[in-house]
């Protein structure tokens, strides 16, 4: 009985531990005469409250666009700080929620509402002090000044050794190697000796590193089957499909779908979505449609040629329907970073991209006529881009359809090499 009694009296304590707390709640707004409290966080990992670190904090503000803040965390003894901006980086994205930091006290039983200053949580990127005796030690002609350049690059380097994410750290690693293998003069000689035919000539190979890194999408050359062939997890990330899946909604929505709401090659093929049955085969059939749909967007709106608002733009090709996570990995694949530009190269590589999601489509067995369409081309001007994928032309007869077929394995195109006398 002792040991029931005692299990009961710890339930009461138990019960009385959860009482409810009537407070008084009381939301400020923005003033002048006060500052709204700001948030950043630290993408690289650093800790502010260890290993005895006692940074220095400083909000600075524009007098021209108060809106406009600046937080600047600089940690003691170091050359580093880290500046979140609210109007620039991942600030500037778009805004789909609010922010406010709420204040509980227990005593007084009130909670205060404050909003965020600028309704922005800010992104802490790590940076080098700036130096104001910069310009006047660099300032004897180019030579110093590359020399100063290549100093600042190696400090970035070592920065984002130490305070980067794992991915830009092996970013950069990446750009190192392909730079080794660039100025390798040994590895060049070794290519011209090996082509020296009986004669004495030549042949320099100009286009080996195109032959080992061809510019299409994420491949494997000894796949066996098709489906195997591009890695379609590499093209589309399992992290952004749940971000791809809003075509199911508007076929399940009841109401009739605008043709011009979608690229003529998805539209056409909507009827797909209702005939699979399998659940998960439908769900990646979206995912590929939205990225096929995504990616005709974005080559659009950044084509070289595009000089002028076509007439349908604007109707199907809204960038705000892109999804952000999407929408900035497409920025760092395929524009410049310097000139915002779409280069010659990198829109052969968007297009070989969308050309291999229409593959996976149609069962690796495509009629090219819709996407052309979209793409501003004509079947002909197309098929190049094809076969650069290892596709094989078939037609029954000369007045049939063309089909565009991905057999396995890869079978690539050869690549016409000059010859040059020694």
């Amino acid at each position: 009985m002792a040991e029931a009694t005692d299990g009961r009296s710890d339930t009461k304590k138990k019960k009385k531990r959860n009482k409810r707390v009537s407070v008084e709640m009381e939301a400020l707004s923005e003033a002048a005469d006060r500052v709204a409290p700001v948030v950043g966080y630290f993408p690289s990992g650093y800790d502010p409250r260890g290993e005895g670190a006692d940074p220095s904090i400083k909000v600075f503000r524009n007098k021209k666009r108060p809106n406009r803040l600046e937080l600047v965390v600089s940690p003691s003894g170091t050359g580093v700080e880290f500046v979140g901006k609210s109007y620039a980086g991942e600030a500037a994205g778009a805004q789909i929620c609010s922010y406010a930091l709420g204040v509980l006290d227990k005593e007084s039983q009130t909670l205060r509402i404050v909003p965020i200053a600028s309704n922005k949580i800010l992104r802490l990127e790590p940076r080098l002090k700036m130096n104001p005796f910069a310009d006047t030690e660099v300032s004897d002609g180019l030579a110093e000044e590359s020399i100063a350049t290549s100093k600042t690059e190696r400090k970035m380097v070592d920065l984002t050794s130490l305070y980067g994410t794992k991915k830009d750290r092996d970013k950069d690693n990446k750009w190192r190697s392909l730079i080794q293998q660039r100025n390798d003069s040994s590895a060049r000689e070794h290519l011209e000796n090996i082509n020296l035919n009986a004669d004495g000539e030549s042949q320099v190979l100009e286009d080996t590193l195109e032959t080992t890194t061809r510019n299409i999408p994420p491949y494997d050359a000894s796949a066996d089957t098709p489906e195997k062939a591009y890695l379609l997890d590499e093209i589309i990330p399992k992290g952004e499909r749940v971000h791809l899946l809003d075509i199911l909604d508007d076929l399940h929505s009841g109401t009739d779908i605008p043709s011009k709401s979608y690229p003529s090659f998805v539209f056409n093929r909507m009827h797909k979505l209702r005939e699979i049955q399998d659940e998960k085969e439908r769900e990646k059939l979206a995912c590929i449609f939205s990225y096929i749909s995504h990616l005709q967007n974005f080559w659009e709106r950044s084509r070289p040629s595009r000089h002028f608002k076509s007439a349908s733009h604007g109707k199907s090709t809204d960038h705000h329907k892109i999804p952000r996570i999407v929408y900035q990995k497409l920025l760092r694949m395929f524009l410049d970073h310097e000139s915002n530009v779409l280069s010659t190269e990198k829109n052969e590589l968007l297009i070989g991209h969308i050309l291999v999601l229409t593959l996976f489509a149609d069962c690796f067995r495509t009629d090219p006529s819709d996407i052309a369409r979209d793409l501003k081309m004509t079947v002909q001007t197309l098929k190049p881009y094809y076969q650069q994928l290892g596709c094989k032309i078939f037609r029954e007869s000369p007045s049939a359809t063309m089909f565009m077929i991905l057999n396995a394995p890869l079978q690539f195109p050869e690549i016409r090499r000059t010859q040059r006398r020694k």
